[in-house]
């Protein structure tokens, strides 16, 4: 077995009962082969970003895996189709989106995959939910870079 890589994923939806989504895709990360869910950000409101529709709920999960980053990536998939997702044009709204953000210190840039995610740093929706559990990895200016976008944390529970 490889050793086990951190990676973080962000999470989202705004189709459906998107808030059980989102909570429901947490649960499951925790459940995907030589995966353990370390924790997650709390959930946030977010309106959509270069699309239509409504609000986003949004959330970053922070994960330990012996997966490689295609074998990761093949199971968000997996767990979007799951959820119903389809992809009818380009930032279109969804029941489930999940985005491989950081895999480890790797840099891959493939036609399936790019890590780091090519979008993050100009995403609160991302920035937010990650700086709040691994501030380490989101620096004050980046966060300063997408001040002008709103993000409301939602009560727990």
């Amino acid at each position: 077995m490889r050793d086990a890589v951190t990676a973080y994923i962000a999470l989202g939806a705004n189709l459906g009962q998107a808030m059980q989504a989102v909570r429901d895709a947490l649960r499951e990360l925790g459940e995907l082969p030589e995966t353990k869910l370390v924790r997650h950000s709390s959930l946030y409101r977010t309106a959509p970003v270069a699309s239509g529709g409504p609000d986003y709920i949004n959330a970053v999960a922070e994960v330990s895996t012996a997966l490689t980053a295609p074998q990761l990536l093949d199971h968000l998939q997996a767990l979007e189709q799951q959820a119903g997702r389809e992809r009818p044009y380009p930032n279109a709204p969804r029941t489930l989106d999940l985005d491989l953000l950081l895999f480890g210190s790797a840099r891959i840039a493939s036609a399936r995959l790019q890590v780091p995610h090519p979008r993050m740093y100009q995403r609160a929706f991302v920035l937010v939910p990650l700086a709040e559990i691994a501030p380490a990895l989101v620096s004050p200016a980046q966060l300063q870079g997408v001040a002008g976008q709103a993000v409301s944390p939602l009560p727990a529970g």
